[in-house]
């Protein structure tokens, strides 16, 4: 029993340092992998499920002096550059800056567009809906990225 505890201890041990060493890297490349594929859905009309509710909220924002083929290209830059900024690592800053500043976009919808972003508000989410809620994990990435970012740059 001693013997598959030790086992158990030097398991645990190895991977929490495996995780320790890759898993500010994964966490950084998996948001950029998400936000350079669904930003390049965007270019394509039809492509990306969250087109129509960008574009209706886009619309709302700029008080509809933004053609909906100019927001949606824009946004679809915007992403595109996020995911290749985490991809690449570089101008990490900048690139959370960009994020931060388009979740704030992305979360608009739950209070200018509620309607189509619940079948029953607050607690029944449409599809739209969980696409944006699920963007709380995207946030905190962002966070855990950033204090990392900053991190780096004071030590």
């Amino acid at each position: 029993m001693k013997t598959l505890n030790s086992l158990i201890d030097k398991l645990e041990i190895s991977s929490s340092n495996w995780m320790k060493k890759n898993g500010m890297h994964l966490l950084r490349l998996s948001i950029g992998i998400i936000f350079f594929w669904f930003g390049i859905l965007k270019f394509f009309p039809g492509l990306s499920p969250a087109q129509d509710l960008a574009i209706r909220t886009i619309s709302i924002l700029t008080f509809g002096l933004m053609p909906a083929k100019v927001s949606i290209i824009t946004l679809a830059t915007w992403e595109v550059l996020i995911g290749l900024g985490f991809l690449s690592g570089r101008f990490l800053k900048l690139t959370l800056l960009l994020l931060f500043a388009q979740m704030v976009g992305t979360f608009m919808p739950v209070f200018i567009l509620p309607n189509e972003v619940f079948t029953a508000i607050p607690y029944a989410p449409t599809l739209e809906g969980q696409y944006i809620i699920k963007n709380i994990v995207v946030v905190s990435a962002g966070i855990v990225i950033g204090a990392n970012v900053l991190k780096s740059k004071r030590e």
